[in-house]
């Protein structure tokens, strides 16, 4: 098992910061609803320690505050682009590090939390508006997950 310890505090780092970027994401993909968003995303960490034990990575990336620094990002298209790449960064790091079971938990960690994040708050009568949909389908391949 893959622990925190594997990475040096800048690799963490970019580990920690990628669900919460998608989060991000999914967020400024459409207008309305940032509040109810916003606690999506803290109630999917939140559900996710309560599996505490599944995965020792997994435990210790939930376990940390989710964090993103609002002043790196001017635009939710700069937002959008960096952190796509953010989080391709971040699953290398997992590849050359972690297990790939590892790998595949934090991804659809990232997703569920991502599709969350998405149906907290209706806009235009859907549950999930078409801009948050294709973030969704973005972050997907960014983290080179299979849409199915």
């Amino acid at each position: 098992m893959t622990s925190k310890d594997a990475f040096t505090p800048e690799e963490w780092k970019v580990v920690l910061e990628g669900p919460p970027t998608a989060g991000m994401i999914v967020i400024t993909a459409a207008h309305g609803g940032m509040f109810r968003e916003t606690i999506a995303m803290s109630k999917a960490y939140a559900e996710a320690r309560s599996q505490h034990g599944e995965s020792e990575l997994l435990d210790e990336i939930v376990a940390a505050k989710p964090q993103v620094d609002h002043a790196r990002y001017h635009s939710a298209e700069e937002l959008k682009d960096q952190g796509l790449g953010h989080l391709r960064n971040a699953v290398a790091l997992l590849e050359s590090k972690a297990t790939p079971a590892e790998r595949d938990d934090y991804r659809h960690f990232v997703l569920t939390l991502a599709s969350k994040v998405a149906a907290a708050h209706k806009e235009g009568g859907q549950q999930v508006s078409p801009a948050e949909s294709a973030a969704i389908q973005e972050i997907t391949t960014a983290l080179g997950a299979d849409s199915s």
